[in-house]
């Protein structure tokens, strides 16, 4: 159990050997949850997009192929992550695809500079969630779309345990937090067994 718990701890910040075959779990794994959830969107060429927690990159990829001539920036907490992100984007790294060090807490970017805004699994380890949802909201453009998309539901889930840091939030919260923060036509998605999108729309 120590050493399951010790790998799944890298969900958080991945880091070393067991971070980095986390984030080769997540490119893989994340696949089914992230293409259902970009579905729910539909894509505009050109666009500027963020995917915060990028983890491996995959992510990043995704939104480059639904939007052409499109520039997708990616940020994550992980030095590793970072590292491992620009490798599987080496293809457009510095011309389509940019990566960055840092937090949800404090997006270094200009305000309103982006058309869409994903978090896949990753809103569970932001630390001060609505301040950070006010910053997601300060980055995006008028119009703009903030997209989180979660395999955990339960708030009493047994990962909760599994990975430390980690805080499971119904849909239902997720989208009262997205309304308290200034977000408007806010939909729920869901698909079985338990994935969820909860898509807000900056005014």
């Amino acid at each position: 159990m120590g050493l399951l718990k010790s790998f799944f701890t890298n969900c958080v910040h991945p880091q070393g050997r067991m971070g980095r075959a986390m984030l080769r779990f997540m490119n893989f794994c994340h696949a089914p949850l992230t293409n259902w959830g970009l579905g729910l969107i539909e894509f505009r060429d050109g666009w500027t997009m963020l995917d915060i927690g990028c983890g491996g990159g995959a992510t990043l990829t995704r939104l480059l192929k639904r939007s052409k001539d499109s520039k997708v920036y990616g940020i994550d907490i992980s030095q590793e992550s970072v590292e491992k992100a620009r490798k599987f984007n080496a293809e457009w790294l510095d011309k389509q695809v940019f990566v960055s060090q840092g937090s949800a807490e404090k997006l270094p970017y200009e305000n309103e500079l982006f058309d869409l805004v994903t978090a896949v699994e990753t809103v569970y380890f932001w630390p001060n969630l609505p301040d950070c949802m006010q910053e997601v909201r300060r980055v995006l453009k008028s119009g703009g779309r903030f997209a989180i998309l979660v395999e955990v539901v339960d708030s009493d889930s047994k990962w909760n345990d599994l990975c430390e840091g980690m805080t499971a939030y119904p849909p239902e919260q997720l989208k009262k937090m997205l309304d308290e923060a200034g977000f408007v036509n806010i939909e729920i998605h869901r698909m079985k067994p338990s994935n969820a999108a909860i898509i807000g729309v900056k005014p």
